[in-house]
């Protein structure tokens, strides 16, 4: 009987410990990643990098305008290599795209190449590929154009997010698949939006106002 109140005794501070330790210093296990959203077009359905989209605007009249394939101004290059948007909605059509993702699917803030889907002949099928340019002197940032690569790591990776309005935004992320493929939007990222060129819009990297943007398969 004394044995059975002496081990009773050493065994109080063990459960209070426990007891203790279990209600104040719980250890924070890492909690699952959210499963990737799918990009979505105007009908609903998920993008699928076998069809071909046109990248359009939320925005009506002077507002909107799809984005398409032309001619940079000064341009050397033998095929159009230049990114713009339209100055309406009231027009011509946009150029279609593709999505080329570095997985099966297009998901939310995952690495992609976009590139004009377009015939031509082989000398400008690389003037498809969109890419950014180097620092425009006179814009004071980067300028998107053609002429880039698929699954390289270099300055012709993007992301689509979802923008804080309507639709979605572009963002630009040169070199990003160097240090992580899934990077938060903000980091080694910047957003597309668009500048005046010659009278044009030109789609270019902005510190604010993105290209709110939706995609219309084709």
């Amino acid at each position: 009987m004394k044995c059975l109140f002496l081990l009773c005794l050493c065994l109080v501070p063990i459960v209070v410990f426990s007891s203790t330790f279990t209600s104040q210093n719980l250890i924070d296990l890492p909690s699952e990643s959210p499963l990737p959203k799918p990009v979505l077009d105007t009908n609903g359905k998920e993008l699928n990098p076998n069809s071909s989209y046109r990248i359009i605007s939320i925005g009506r009249g002077a507002l909107g305008g799809d984005v398409y394939l032309g001619k940079s101004p000064n341009s050397d290059a033998p095929c159009p290599d230049g990114v713009f948007r339209y100055n309406s909605d009231v027009g011509p059509s946009g150029t279609p795209v593709r999505f080329i993702p570095l997985s099966t699917n297009i998901f939310e803030d995952q690495l992609l190449n976009i590139q004009f889907n377009i015939p031509t002949v082989k000398l400008c099928v690389s003037y498809t590929i969109w890419k950014v340019g180097n620092l425009n002197a006179y814009f004071r940032t980067m300028l998107l154009e053609t002429g880039g690569t698929i699954g390289q790591a270099d300055n012709s990776y993007f992301k689509i997010v979802k923008s804080s309005k309507i639709g979605y935004n572009l963002l630009s992320c040169p070199f990003t698949s160097i240090i992580c493929l899934r990077c938060p939007e903000d980091q080694f990222c910047a957003k597309v939006g668009v500048v005046i060129q010659n009278g044009k819009r030109r789609l270019a990297l902005v510190n604010e106002n993105p290209l709110d943007v939706l995609f219309q398969e084709v």
